[in-house]
């Protein structure tokens, strides 16, 4: 199976889902470092840089792009990452990294956003390793072509949309882990990794967690006439609030988290219901969504 890089040129983070609109955007190919970086050509690497966002290099290379630069290549996965920081609670806002999974999901292709939650990167290879595990963990649960990439067939009716304003249908386990699989497959669910510098090795099935960034401007006065004031974004400390299988929660004990994330926004005809969100709670013995065998 190939493996497709289209990655912004320049670092984008906290870029959340900003786009390029009507402005020419240059792709580069970075053929040069398979061998910089010592990979293994056989297996069929490609790398492209593009001069704009994460979510731009996700529209790009989903409508069109991929297939002018190489026509032989259908993708079957996005991972999106491996982030260097935190990718928890509200971060999932912000954040450029889960911008490209998420557009990725709008387009109808399965997607991961990966974070290795230090700043050091020194410490980055631990994030690599997790995140690589999942991957395996997960290709084998996804078409190898395609399904709904560019959404050719649009179902509100999906059993596993949200029914609403109509109250929720009751499911079973079995029923909303094959629920689960197939809103992941479509691009309606992605999944989010952060792994700590310190890893225990072992996984937990999380939901998005509970952080504060207090203190988050500091102000100093311009000696520009024209300048009130000169302020910079950037948060003194974080406080942390524990919530029951909460990720940032999870990452502070030592495990990654896994959590299971609706792509589109509530009240969206494509979102998922929070009773059939309750079951991607459920773990197995790895730690794993228990969706992941449905």
């Amino acid at each position: 199976m190939p493996l497709v890089a289209f990655a912004p040129s320049t670092n984008k983070s906290a870029c959340s889902m900003q786009l390029n609109l009507g402005k020419p955007i240059d792709l580069h190919n970075r053929r040069e470092l398979i061998k910089e970086w010592g990979l293994d050509e056989t297996v069929g690497v490609h790398l492209f840089a593009l001069d704009g966002t994460p979510c731009d290099t996700m529209i790009v290379a989903l409508d069109g792009g991929l297939k002018h630069v190489l026509p032989d290549v259908e993708p079957s996965l996005v991972l999106s990452g491996v982030n260097l920081g935190p990718n928890l609670s509200q971060d999932s806002y912000h954040s450029g990294t889960m911008g490209a999974a998420r557009e990725a999901g709008l387009y109808g292709l399965p997607a991961i956003a990966s974070s290795y939650t230090s700043f050091d990167p020194s410490g980055m290879q631990v994030g690599i390793e997790a995140t690589v595990e999942l991957v395996q963990r997960v290709l084998p649960l996804v078409p190898r072509i395609p399904k709904n990439l560019c959404r050719p067939h649009i179902d509100a009716r999906s059993k596993h949309v949200s029914a609403w304003p109509k109250k929720a249908a009751q499911r079973s386990q079995g029923e909303a882990d094959q629920q689960l699989m197939s809103a992941f497959r479509h691009g309606e669910l992605m999944l989010n990794l952060n792994v700590p510098p310190e890893w225990n090795r072992s996984y937990q099935t999380t939901r998005l967690g509970m952080r504060w960034y207090r203190n988050a401007v500091k102000f100093a006065e311009s000696e520009k006439g024209s300048v009130e004031s000169i302020f910079t974004i950037g948060a003194a400390y974080i406080d942390n609030e524990m919530v029951d299988r909460g990720d940032c929660d999870s990452v502070a004990a030592g495990y990654a988290s896994i959590s299971s994330l609706p792509t589109w926004p509530q009240t969206h005809p494509l979102t998922l219901d929070d009773e059939l969100l309750a079951f991607a709670l459920r773990q197995d013995e790895s730690g794993h969504p228990t969706w992941f065998k449905g």
